[in-house]
């Protein structure tokens, strides 16, 4: 068996058959409906009712009992939030994230600050759901197993990189069963927590009532209102992954702002409801920290050993914090899709790597796949997998992408309040939803910069600092190739009938012209051919593969369009090439993958004209690195490393860019 056979059967394997783009079902294939959407973007807003009540609960100290007021927030919050969000996937339908709605609101630079965030923030969701996840899992295993821990992080990391090189849709559905597990588990036991203590609520009220009294006089009215915000802000991660839904609007099935919409109210109700239960319960059940153990798990044996003591009950516990562990995981997914988005967006706009709006075969944004999960084992490395270290950065990040969302959906509605009749409704929606989050963002930057806040902050601000650098470069990239394109301006126009129709000899020396458009950069490669092997070349073939990236990819309509446009652009390197007495001919695919597809193209071209030669362009800086290497695309080098393995001859041609 050919390398070459082996690799790609055990590629088809690991990660699916290539998707075919020219399906007219394809995007209904990969879409997402309300319920899966909850399922891969929702997970993550309500299992972070795993670790945000707890936090929360924690940060009372001894004033347990006051947690009824934090549970009354967070449900409040909840709503809130979830219901501002839902105005953004009205107003922005086709990706409505903190990103896109910053820069088109407030302007480029916000929009960076708050990609950056985001990007940073999926990262940290990635994270801290498997952190989270292993804890509840390791939570009735023995103290001893605990130095495993890490490892086992690490495995189910890896885990979820594969599933998600395997598709969005395929990664979300297979862990469907497992968010059933969670759900119908957890929702029991709230009502049970709660409900078994009803009779006992007049006293609870009471214990509250005095215990609102005794801290007053104890701390002070503003000591008071500073402990119950502490808690309120560390119970932050409880709100985060609400706003994951309007960042992958494009990931929905249509009608898209109907099933986002819907995917909201489902998490809203879903989490205000755990969350809040959950908190209720602690304050109810008196629930106290008990080492190697979350307070959930705490809650949990609790509640069954009042119902099946003994084994019976152990083994729905572990049942229990299993679907816990497993739904955080699944959580974890909101980072694979929701950070790779964000990313694509961001390359459009070129603050990132271009190549991370490319698609796999699988319709997968791999490279940015490839990034969230780099970043995330860094991020594991940095932290140790401490899930009270990462709450805090991660807290910090979401809600700074949250203020300015909500802000500028303020502007929106203040600018468009002629327009829109219910524009005071909505603007007090988001303006309520910004001075939350803003006040959110603003104590737990202050109470916890010195406890690793600043960490979050540093490598935000890095990543912030990063994205305008790329851009600047990139800027000055296109200044180069727009001096290239100035050519096209220059050239005199040819009129083809007034030449002789070049005659066709497939046995003459043939150069075929790799291009990736009518642009100055493939004119600028067919000048050079001519004046580099005068009088060799009487025929040539242009070949160009239409990529298919994430601003392109819609469904089957927008690719063929995509070929069609691509045919229109190669007839002018014909009709200019034909009018100066040369034949020519041009090739165009679709594809994915632009070495595969200029393969392809190759392989038909050097069957057609055996005495064929492959020229490509390539630009060159003056200052080469692994900057510029990694910015700009080696297509070039990827092509000639492929034709030369296939016994096809490939000259690259230097292209001064800087």
């Amino acid at each position: 068996m050919e390398n070459g056979s082996f690799f790609q059967r055990a590629k088809r394997f690991l990660f699916g058959a290539p998707r075919d783009l020219f399906d007219p079902k394809i995007f209904h294939k990969v879409s997402l409906v309300a319920f899966f959407a909850l399922v891969g973007l929702g997970a993550d807003g309500i299992s972070s009712s795993c670790y945000g009540p707890e936090e929360a609960f924690l940060a009372l100290g001894s004033h347990t009992v006051l947690a009824i007021f934090v549970a009354l927030a967070t449900v409040v919050t909840v709503f809130i939030i979830s219901g501002s969000y839902a105005q953004i996937i009205e107003a922005f339908p086709s990706g409505g994230g903190g990103y896109i709605v910053a820069s088109k609101l407030l302007g480029e630079r916000a929009g960076v600050v708050s990609g950056s965030a985001l990007v940073i923030d999926y990262v940290l969701t990635i994270t801290i759901s498997i952190a989270s996840g292993a804890d509840a899992l390791f939570s009735f295993l023995p103290l001893n197993w605990q130095a495993h821990k890490f490892a086992f992080i690490a495995l189910i990391l890896v885990l979820l990189i594969w599933l998600n090189l395997r598709g969005v849709k395929e990664s979300v559905a297979a862990l469907t069963p497992i968010f059933m597990a969670f759900m119908l588990s957890h929702v029991p036991l709230v009502l049970y927590a709660v409900l078994r203590h009803a009779p006992e609520l007049p006293a609870v009220g009471a214990r509250v009532s005095m215990e609102f009294s005794t801290t007053a006089k104890q701390l002070g009215w503003v000591g008071l209102g500073a402990l119950l915000m502490r808690a309120y802000s560390m119970g932050a991660g409880t709100y985060t992954g609400i706003e994951a839904v309007s960042n992958s609007m494009p990931t929905l099935r249509e009608p898209r702002v109907h099933t986002g919409k819907k995917a909201m109210l489902y998490m809203a109700l879903s989490l205000s409801f755990i969350a809040g239960g959950i908190i209720l319960g602690y304050v109810l059940n008196g629930v106290m920290p008990t080492q190697g153990k979350t307070l959930n798990a705490v809650l949990f044996e609790n509640l069954m050993g009042s119902i099946w003591p003994g084994h019976t009950g152990v083994v729905i516990v572990a049942f229990v914090l299993a679907s816990e562990a497993a739904l955080l995981f699944v959580a974890a997914q909101t980072g694979f899709i929701d950070g790779p988005q964000v990313l694509s967006s961001m390359a459009v706009d070129s603050y990132v790597p271009h190549r991370f709006a490319h698609l796999s075969e699988r319709l997968v944004r791999k490279y940015g796949v490839y990034f969230m999960s780099v970043m995330a084992f860094v991020m594991l490395f940095i932290t140790g997998g401490s899930v009270r270290y990462l709450v805090v950065m991660y807290s910090i990040n979401v809600f700074l992408t949250f203020s300015l969302s909500q802000f500028g959906m303020c502007i929106h509605w203040w600018k468009d309040r002629e327009k829109e009749k219910a524009w005071r409704i909505k603007f007090a929606m988001n303006g309520v939803g910004f001075l939350l989050t803003a006040s959110i963002l603003c104590f737990t930057v202050w109470v916890k910069f010195p406890e690793g806040g600043w960490i979050t902050l540093l490598i935000t601000g890095t990543f912030i600092g990063m994205c305008f650098l790329v851009r600047r470069h990139y800027r000055k990239a296109q200044h180069a190739l727009r001096r290239l394109d100035e050519l096209l301006l220059q050239l005199p126009p040819v009129t083809v009938s007034s030449v002789q129709e070049p005659m066709l000899r497939r046995v003459a020396p043939t150069a075929a012209i790799m291009v990736s458009g009518y642009n100055g950069l493939g004119m600028h490669v067919f000048f050079s051919v001519i004046r580099s092997f005068p009088g060799t070349f009487r025929n040539f073939v242009f070949l160009s593969a239409g990529v298919v990236d994430s601003t392109i990819f819609k469904g089957a309509e927008e690719v063929v369009n995509l070929g069609t446009d691509l045919k229109k652009q190669l007839q002018n390197y014909e009709e200019f090439v034909k009018g100066h007495g040369y034949y020519a001919e041009a090739r165009s695919e679709v594809g994915t993958d632009v070495i595969e597809t200029i393969g392809h193209l190759a392989a038909g071209a050097a069957k057609d004209f055996p005495n064929i030669v492959f020229f490509s362009g390539q630009l060159v800086f003056q200052e080469e690195s692994v900057v510029t290497r990694l910015l700009h695309n080696q297509t070039a080098f990827l092509a000639q490393k492929k034709l030369v393995f296939a016994g096809l001859p490939m000259i690259i041609l230097p292209v001064r860019a800087l």
